[in-house]
């Protein structure tokens, strides 16, 4: 038997528990980590990567404090791959510096007027015709495209980072022998699954809004990260370029095609994908192609008519004084939300 004398005890190995891990303990607080399976496994691995910086929100007209703290998100991740953030990312792959917003024939006159406000300036760029990417270098692209300074991370590559620096400090447990327990206002490490719930709580609300991704393997060889813009302030695709063990390239596919799609039937849904790319980008050639869909909910507090947050949740669990349940809401808000944490532990 191992008996861990500990500060702080984090639940729950995803983006937000291991960001939450690095950042305590190198300000040199005792804390420790603990999960049942992979650490990642869920929504963390299933993420695309990309660190964005909010712009759909200034395009959908509801640029908010929210959007601003995830405005900022590009810069601090990118302070932590040099080594000069909150936490150290050194050796952290980026798959790509920037992504490409890209529009079919219709203009996108949103965009051009917000390019010349305070918010946007210096985050997007129109880019001229000879720096297109691959798949829209073509003489029949007739759209525009801009540089966005996002960021594109390679997933396992962060997890294996953050994981590494704090081995010492990450531990299996197993759920069906783990407990927690409510004692006289103060919780007790005896874990289980419904973490609030066995603690007699009722708030922080959770919801979970659905998402289905389409991936293709396929022999395209130049890589793609971008978003299509349609009629909605969303984009109507988003495509991230990653690779299979052996350095097949893979499409992830997101955007309006995995939210309107959640509940779509994979084979409809990847029917679907191949429509709009074959509509988008007529021109390319995959070869020959595997297709697949990944569903997934993703956790966040609870909104009113499930709407999306639009930055980082850190609450206390309403039944205990010594407990904090945390959401990222989006991978690149790991930063925000880590900060949060400090700030709420400091001020305890």
């Amino acid at each position: 038997m191992q008996i861990l004398r500990i500060d702080i005890a984090i639940i729950g190995g995803g983006i937000a528990g291991l960001w939450s891990l690095n950042q305590l303990r190198d300000m040199g607080y005792s804390a420790a980590l603990f999960e049942s399976e992979a650490l990642g496994a869920g929504q963390t691995i299933a993420s695309q990567g990309m660190i964005h910086g909010g712009i759909k929100y200034a395009l959908g007209g509801a640029w908010s404090g929210g959007s601003e703290a995830i405005a900022a998100m590009p810069g601090a991740w990118r302070a932590c791959l040099a080594g000069e953030g909150a936490v150290d990312l050194r050796g952290c792959r980026a798959l790509a510096e920037s992504i490409h917003l890209w529009s079919g024939d219709a203009p996108l006159p949103r965009l051009a007027t917000l390019l010349a406000s305070r918010l946007l300036r210096g985050s997007v760029e129109q880019v001229q015709r000879e720096e297109y990417p691959g798949p829209l270098r073509h003489p029949e692209f007739a759209g525009q495209v801009y540089r966005l300074d996002d960021l594109v991370l390679d997933v396992p590559s962060l997890l294996a980072i953050l994981a590494n620096r704090h081995r010492e400090a990450v531990f299996r447990i197993d759920w069906g022998e783990a407990q927690l327990v409510n004692n006289g206002g103060r919780a007790g490490l005896h874990l289980p699954r419904e973490l609030i719930a066995a603690l007699g709580g009722a708030r922080p609300a959770m919801q979970c809004r659905p998402l289905q991704q389409v991936l293709v393997r396929h022999q395209y060889r130049q890589p793609f990260f971008g978003h299509c813009l349609g009629g909605n302030p969303s984009p109507r695709i988003t495509v991230s370029t990653h690779y299979t063990a052996s350095g097949e390239p893979v499409w992830y596919l997101g955007g309006d095609l995995a939210t309107d799609g959640a509940e779509e039937e994979p084979r409809r849904l990847i029917d679907r994908a191949r429509r709009e790319l074959a509509g988008l980008l007529p021109w390319v050639d995959l070869g020959p192609c595997e297709w697949r869909t990944l569903r997934l909910d993703r956790a966040e507090p609870r909104q009113s008519a499930l709407l999306r947050p639009d930055r980082a949740f850190v609450g206390a669990v309403d039944s205990v004084d010594n407990t904090l349940v945390a959401w990222p809401t989006k991978l690149s808000l790991a930063p925000d939300l880590g900060n949060e944490v400090q700030r709420q532990l400091a001020a305890a």
